[in-house]
């Protein structure tokens, strides 16, 4: 699987929100830097994880939807 990338925008983002989380719940401020790391940490290790569910999850849809066609079958009574 490919890294996962975030364009820049959202990758500041990412780290504000990151910056915000320790600051607000673990009283901790930490910088830029440290966020990043974390961020990278994160997109590396633990995203994987919820992008394989949504691959699993997106597939069952589909699947479902699929089977849903065979209701749209016309009697052929011949």
């Amino acid at each position: 699987m490919q890294k996962i990338e975030l364009t820049k925008d959202l990758k500041i983002q990412a780290i504000n929100e990151i910056k915000k989380y320790f600051s607000t719940e673990r009283d901790e401020n930490i910088g830029d830097l440290s966020a990043e790391l974390f961020l990278d940490f994160v997109t590396g290790k633990i995203a994987p994880f919820f992008y394989n569910q949504g691959i699993r999850d997106a597939h069952q849809y589909i699947n479902e939807r699929l089977e849903d066609l065979f209701g749209l079958e016309k009697s052929t009574n011949i």
